[in-house]
């Protein structure tokens, strides 16, 4: 229990302390800002808690290096064309308020490859996180290794449902390039065992109450779902709490990505019964830190991943994956 109420202030701690709040910087910030490199930073998404983290990340090194962050992102992650805007007015500011370097983080692989390059082509660093753009035309790109993630998503599957099972395969937007590594090495795992059959497959849209919606529905047309694989945070909470409140907990088996507030406590519950987390605390760090060094000149990684790890109800507490579930802890 005393576990429990520590894992739920923590994470409690992290999600009102650090909100994503857009566009916004210190009074302190605003008075140096002639003196300081400007970074803009722009999301695929305002809130949750994965973007929070990232910003928490981004924070830390803009402390360290001395820089200037301004952050933007739609409010919907599926708003591709709102993001290709943000980005433009970065790059065309005309109020003597120029931008140094861009770090983004693309709600679409195709789509946002002409104003990255447009940042390039400029002579700005840019620094792509979290998910790809099918150009060369940036300076390095930082993330989880989401092939490899979709499969330990996979391994997981097999480990706790079996090899023979009907599954369900919640994603979040498609044509999001980390969506479809996630898939794809979901996939290359499941296509190993002949008698797992994916019976359905539906993109939530990073929405909480789509991704429930649509797990009533796979349930009510399939009696006999034996598992789901969640892929992003917003999935995983939506499902979650469907299967919760059709009181399947422990039956319908469910394998998820990230570590929210209520993720958590549904792993202690035992109606997640493993989530694959990411390091998003390190993508915002070293986003920063390595358009800070382009910024300088220097030769920087073109592709640097983060960890991801599965974790369960029995490794929930080890010292070295509570730094992961909660990075503001030393």
């Amino acid at each position: 229990m005393k576990k429990s109420v520590k894992l739920i202030g923590a994470c409690t701690l992290i999600l009102c302390f650090f909100a994503f709040s857009l566009n916004s910087c210190s009074k302190e910030a605003e008075k140096n800002i002639d003196s300081k490199k400007n970074i803009a930073f722009i999301t695929r998404m305002n809130y949750g808690y994965h973007w929070a983290n990232v910003k928490l990340g981004a924070d830390a090194a803009a402390r360290e290096f001395d820089v200037n962050i301004d952050y933007a992102a739609p409010n919907d992650e599926e708003d591709i064309e709102c993001q290709i805007k943000l980005v433009n007015e970065a790059l065309d500011r005309d109020n003597g308020k120029k931008i140094d370097a861009l770090i983004l983080a693309a709600s679409d692989y195709k789509a946002l490859v002409e104003v990255t390059e447009k940042a390039y082509d400029r002579g700005i660093p840019v620094i792509i996180i979290d998910s790809e753009v099918d150009t060369d035309k940036i300076h390095s790109y930082i993330a989880t290794d989401n092939f490899e993630a979709g499969q330990k998503a996979g391994k997981a599957l097999v480990n706790i449902a079996g090899t023979d099972c009907k599954v369900a395969v919640i994603s979040f937007v498609k044509g999001t390039r980390n969506a479809e590594q996630r898939e794809e090495g979901l996939m290359s795992i499941i296509n190993k065992y002949p008698n797992i059959e994916v019976i359905s497959k539906e993109y939530c849209l990073s929405d909480v109450k789509l991704a429930y919606n649509l797990t009533k529905n796979i349930i009510s047309n399939n009696s006999e779902v034996d598992a789901i694989v969640a892929l992003n945070e917003v999935a995983s909470e939506g499902a979650a709490q469907a299967i919760n409140e059709m009181n399947l907990g422990g039956k319908v088996k469910i394998i998820t990505f990230d570590s929210t507030l209520q993720e958590i406590n549904f792993l202690e519950k035992d109606i997640i019964q493993a989530t694959v987390i990411q390091n998003p605390f390190s993508m915002g760090y070293l986003g920063v830190k390595y358009a800070v060094e382009a910024m300088e000149g220097k030769q920087i990684e073109k592709r640097i991943y983060t960890d991801s790890k599965v974790i369960d109800k029995d490794n929930m507490y080890f010292p070295d994956n509570q730094k992961l579930l909660f990075p503001f802890t030393k």
